[in-house]
């Protein structure tokens, strides 16, 4: 320990002396970070999570502000490791990697500051700020073939079962009149991200269970993906009966986000659907 626990009106002073550093500090990673939010649509859910986070502290005021401040030195090591993490971030061009590294460096001022305990009381709102950060490159690559594979397989079988004729091979999915690729940006990772994080959010105001929130929380993974399947279903009858042309136009950019506000709607029905049923 510190020593004897800091006096709740002067937590603030370091900050003050240190907050215009980090920012200084971190100001390449946060620019390149924003302009991600705001102009790749994908990742625009980004701009949520830091007034999500804050708002369930500020909820949690009052239960935060009678907590001991009891200061702890091992919240230096955190710092110390943060700060390798934002070196390697940068050296090793790994961008998430150095956008962590900014979240550890915040748990290990309160640790360093305030104490293990309130940072345990903060770790919910802390985790969720990872919500903010594109997923890491290797993740990535290693998640989106397998949901590509998925959403074809599904998209394909849908097709078949309404009449289509259509061959599958891999993520290429034959029609008679034209030939669909399911690419990386067709995979449903990105909007998985998105409706998960909403989920997230959605779950902790409207679920009051801890056991229903993780489940609203997982449940946004299967409906992503199925909500994806059915966007692709509808470009093969597009295609199909319609204009190939507008498939590959506007109804392409257009249906992203018409998925996107089932998927919500998706899981607005189950919340609701589950709520009925737990209260029969």
């Amino acid at each position: 320990m510190m020593g004897k626990a800091s006096s709740k009106r002067d937590w603030w002073i370091p900050g003050c002396f240190l907050g215009p550093f980090i920012l200084y500090l971190y100001n390449p990673t946060l620019a390149r970070l924003f302009s991600q939010w705001w102009h790749d649509p994908n990742f625009g859910h980004g701009f949520l999570v830091p007034l999500f986070s804050g708002l369930v502290v500020w909820k949690n005021r009052h239960r935060l502000a009678v907590l001991p401040l009891q200061p702890s030195w091992a919240g230096l090591a955190v710092v110390i490791f943060s700060l390798v993490m934002l070196v390697g971030g940068v050296l090793g061009a790994e961008l998430f990697l150095a956008r962590a590294s900014l979240l550890f460096l915040l748990a290990g001022l309160v640790i360093l500051f305030a104490g293990a305990s309130c940072f345990r009381a903060l770790l919910f709102p802390w985790f969720c700020l990872f919500l903010m950060m594109p997923i890491p490159t290797v993740v990535f690559t290693q998640v989106t073939l397998p949901l590509q594979l998925l959403s074809s397989h599904l998209a394909s079988s849908a097709l078949s079962l309404l009449g289509v004729p259509v061959l599958r091979e891999g993520n290429i999915i034959r029609l008679p009149t034209m030939v669909l690729e399911v690419a990386e940006a067709c995979s449903g990772i990105r909007s998985l991200m998105s409706l998960f994080t909403l989920a997230v959010i959605y779950g902790y105001f409207a679920e009051p269970r801890l056991s229903g929130r993780v489940m609203l929380a997982l449940a946004a993974i299967p409906i992503a993906v199925a909500a994806n399947s059915l966007r692709i279903v509808g470009t093969g009858l597009l295609v199909q009966y319609g204009n190939a042309e507008m498939a590959e136009g506007f109804f392409h950019t257009f249906s992203g986000w018409l998925i996107f506000a089932v998927s919500l709607l998706m899981l607005w029905l189950l919340h609701k659907t589950v709520r009925v049923v737990t209260k029969a």
